[in-house]
């Protein structure tokens, strides 16, 4: 696996072809049925207690979040994901019949590059809401564009800024974070929909699904968790624990995937209420093959199906690759699991108490198999 980032980060992604960006890439056809020499500065006072405040506060991505976006890398990284903006490009440019004429909304906008796709199909006008420093530049790309006049940017808080119109027609978002819902930006469109979409408006996108498969991932589960239980001679196992809890955003090797995919959650972003994001729902995970299992892996669908016909993207291992990756979950346990057996339980998914752009994963697992008997709760933080 490619495996350089914690969750929280963000990094480079491979690409899809133009003519099948657009196809929703389902794990397999039972799925889509149920539906990752130099020079020092001398510290001085105030840099000190500025790197003590860095080091010693309890900081999370509740605190970063809009200042992460107000740098254009983040932006560069998201618009080179071909999956993605492709994906957005092609359900906006095929379906003109959505935004002719139409009052769209762009919920984070960052750049504007959706604003601007939508403007070319012929909207009528879009408000393009975006709160980073990130909205300076997106007025200056609209302009630069020629499209002042159709597309109106404005800088600040979904919740705290009022369109110069009662009701739009269109919402279009991309809001999905690693793991789906990490960032928690779904409770923007959210409000945003209940605030300002028409009777007969549309949400972009309308539909997202969880999932959860199992790997074995022996050699990188060495190298990144056993390796702090001996650290040139000195047991370090106190951070061990520490990075059990931290999911993994990672690419994952489909020939790691020991056991089928199950559709663990949908989520109806047209219908849905804030409070069902945070849920618990069973899983059963059936061997493929005699293997050990070291992991569980969470990845998600996303579906345009208002199109004329069934649009959007998978963000699996079995798809072409995403800056979203798939998000790993390390076991304590080794699951020796053999073919037709079952590793069932429960995950627990909820929104941080404390900082509600992270989440709490509960996991539940057992096995009653020939060679591995195990039932065990552990417990997971996104920050």
């Amino acid at each position: 696996m490619d495996r350089r980032k914690g969750s929280g980060s963000r990094d480079a992604n491979g690409g899809l072809a133009e003519a099948t960006a657009s196809r929703l890439r389902f794990e397999d056809a039972d799925e889509a049925a149920g539906e990752v020499g130099m020079e020092v500065e001398e510290s001085t006072p105030a840099a000190a207690a500025a790197e003590e405040e860095v080091i010693g506060n309890d900081k999370t991505s509740a605190d970063y979040y809009f200042d992460s976006y107000s740098h254009f890398g983040i932006h560069e990284e998201m618009l080179k994901d071909v999956v993605r903006t492709r994906s957005y490009q092609n359900v906006i440019t095929q379906n003109n019949f959505l935004f002719k004429d139409k009052i769209v909304l762009d919920v984070g906008a960052g750049t504007g590059i959706l604003s601007l796709f939508c403007a070319k199909a012929g909207a009528k006008h879009v408000y393009a809401i975006e709160c980073s420093q990130m909205a300076d530049m997106a007025k200056e790309i609209v302009k630069t564009n020629g499209f002042s006049e159709v597309i109106t940017v404005i800088k600040g808080k979904v919740e705290e800024i009022e369109l110069p119109v009662p009701k739009v027609d269109v919402i279009i978002s991309e809001w999905m974070g690693y793991f789906l819902l990490f960032e928690n930006m779904l409770d923007t469109v959210l409000f945003a929909r209940d605030k300002w979409l028409a009777d007969d408006g549309v949400v972009l996108p309308d539909k997202a699904s969880l999932h959860l498969t199992a790997i074995e991932d022996a050699e990188y589960k060495e190298d990144k968790i056993e390796f702090w239980n001996n650290v040139y001679g000195f047991d370090m196992s106190c951070i061990k624990k520490q990075a059990m809890m931290e999911p993994l955003v990672d690419t994952v090797d489909q020939n790691q995937i020991v056991t089928n995919c199950q559709l663990l959650k949908t989520m109806d972003i047209s219908k849905m209420s804030s409070g069902d994001a945070s849920f618990t729902v069973p899983f059963k995970l059936v061997a493929e093959r005699n293997d050990f299992i070291h992991a569980l892996v969470a990845y998600f669908n996303v579906s345009f199906t208002k199109c004329h016909k069934l649009m959007g993207f998978s963000t699996g291992p079995r798809s072409k690759s995403t800056h979203w990756k798939q998000t790993v979950l390390y076991l304590e346990d080794v699951v020796t699991i053999c073919e037709g057996e079952t590793l069932s339980g429960s995950m627990t998914v909820a929104n941080n108490k404390k900082n509600p752009r992270d989440i709490d994963i509960t996991l539940k697992y057992a096995i009653n198999g020939n060679r591995c008997k195990v039932s065990r709760t552990q417990h997971y933080k996104m920050r």
